[in-house]
Order: C-alpha cells, then structure tokens, then sequence
C-alpha cells in the first residue's frame, strides 16, 4: 500500500497524444463502403507514451488494415487516461459514438490499480460491450489483454509482483469470456518488453504502439 501511494504521488504523467481522434484512411479498390472502427480504451488507447495520434495504435490499426484489406478504413477513437472499465461506460454514455462495424477495447490496467475483482470485471465488461454496441450497431469487437505488469520497470518490488498477479488473474477472465463470444477476438499483450516502454517506465514507446498495431489490425482483418 506504500509503495502504490508513493507511486502515484512521484509516477512521471505524460499527456495524451495530440492529433486528431478520428479520420479515414486509405481508399477503396472497388464500390466498398469504408469499414467503420472504434477504438475504447484507457490512456493506451490515447496514445499517451508517444506526442502524436498517427504513432498510436489506432490510427495505426487502422492504416494498416486499409493497406491490407485494399479498402478505406474510418476510424474513431474514444479514451481518457485513468478509466476503467466501468468508467468508461460513463464515458460512452456522455459521447455518444459514430456508427461502427468493429469496436476494439483497450482497457484493464486501471481495473488493476483500482483493485477490481475479476468477476465484476467481466461483468463491467459485458455491460460495456453491450452498451457500445447498441450505441454504434457495431457487432463484431476486439478485446486486447491486459499487459504484463509483473514486468514494470515504474513499479518497485514487491508491488511489481503483486500488480503482475493480479493483472494475470483478470486477463485470464478476459480471454475465457472472449472464448465465449464468436464475433470477439482476443489479442495478448503478454509480449510487450520493459525495454521499449515510454520514458514514464509505464506506457508503451513507438515500437511497442507499432507491434500494438499490426497486431489488433490483424484480429479486424479476420472479422471484416
């Protein structure tokens, strides 16, 4: 509990990243709508760890599955440092989204730090998940685990060890209720290295957004 305290009070905060949060890219080979994607998310999804949206992972994603897909990507981005899950259900109802195809979520880190259990965790989340599809008709969704905790260079022992279990324990109810829905698709996170993180020892750095990206674009390339 000290060390936690102390973490939050001297931790380095960095801003999101500034740019646009929404846009479209690439175009159309044929008479193809744009595929429509939303992106959810905590202050990953914002980019924070690097200063501009097109080296985030959304806008990334998305330019990525336009060059894949030979088709136009409009994208939407909708995230704030420090939510969680049932935070960002708050968050939604007061931005209402754009109509979507794909939503793809980013969130759990903060559902560690505020010490929520896994059960209501997965339940925050189908309440969410639910609530953003109705808002965006969006029937298909990419749920990104949460990353390895254990491995924050920020964080000293043993705090390190226990944010690592714990964020173990609810990415382990995050993937067994992923296999529980055939339109979601679930992407590790397990990979990310302390070495590539952004100067604040927390977030991710350019190359970490980079993989990020390529990553979630092929998850919604093989639900488009």
């Amino acid at each position: 509990m000290f060390q936690g305290s102390r973490l939050r009070r001297t931790a380095l905060r960095l801003p999101e990243a500034q740019g646009a949060r929404s846009g479209r890219e690439g175009t159309s080979t044929d008479s193809a709508e744009p595929l429509r994607l939303l992106f959810i998310g905590d202050s990953s999804a914002a980019g924070v760890g690097v200063d501009w949206q097109h080296e985030a992972m959304p806008q990334q994603a998305a330019r990525i599955v336009s060059q894949s897909l030979n088709r136009s990507v409009c994208w939407t981005l909708l995230a704030k440092s420090g939510v969680n899950t049932r935070e960002t259900l708050t968050l939604l109802e007061e931005s209402p989204p754009a109509p979507a195809d794909i939503v793809i979520c980013a969130l759990g880190v903060n559902d560690v730090t505020s010490q929520c259990g896994a059960r209501r965790f997965v339940a925050d989340y189908r309440a969410l998940l639910h609530a953003v599809q109705v808002a965006s008709g969006a029937g298909k969704v990419v749920i990104n685990g949460l990353p390895p905790l254990g491995a924050l260079p920020a964080a000293p022992q043993p705090l390190r060890w226990y944010l690592g279990q714990y964020a173990t324990r609810l990415d382990r109810a995050l993937q067994r209720f992923c296999r529980s829905r055939p339109e979601t698709r679930y992407v590790p996170l397990s990979w990310a290295k302390a070495a590539d993180m952004a100067r604040d020892r927390f977030h991710p750095g350019k190359e970490q957004y980079r993989a990020w990206a390529g990553l979630v674009a092929r998850q919604v390339c093989s639900l488009a």
